[in-house]
């Protein structure tokens, strides 16, 4: 199996947990599930001040993550578990990829015959009544 490394930005992969998140060195990458199958792995390989992490998955991993058709989740621990409030500092275990539900293309005449098929309907359905 051929894996291609893709460079995303953290922030984007983190979202809310980017400001608390401490520096990731080879965490697991699971698919669906925690307990799933384990597909690659994550690092910061273009060093610490790149901001990005390294995902060294399958290529047909890569390509439908860098189109948008998975979701991120994590399994992390707190680096300090007797500190409180919300910004605790997290250590991830791993990153698991859930699929995303992808909604076929719909053009806009589409829509546009759509909608006036539903308008013509519900005018029709009036003047019967």
């Amino acid at each position: 199996m051929t894996y291609s490394p893709l460079a995303i930005k953290r922030r984007q992969v983190l979202a809310d947990l980017y400001s608390i998140c401490d520096a990731v060195e080879m965490v697991p990458v699971h698919l669906d599930t925690p307990e799933g199958e384990k597909i690659g792995y994550v690092d910061e390989g273009l060093g610490h001040y790149a901001d990005a992490f390294l995902f060294h998955l399958p290529e047909d991993v890569c390509k439908k993550l860098s189109t948008g058709h998975y979701l991120y989740s994590f399994d992390y621990d707190y680096t300090d578990p007797e500190s409180t409030g919300r910004n605790r500092r997290i250590k991830i275990n791993c990153i698991v990829l859930t699929g995303r539900k992808v909604l076929d293309a719909v053009s806009r005449q589409s829509k546009k015959a759509a909608a006036a098929l539903e308008a013509l309907g519900a005018d029709q359905v009036q003047e019967t009544v």
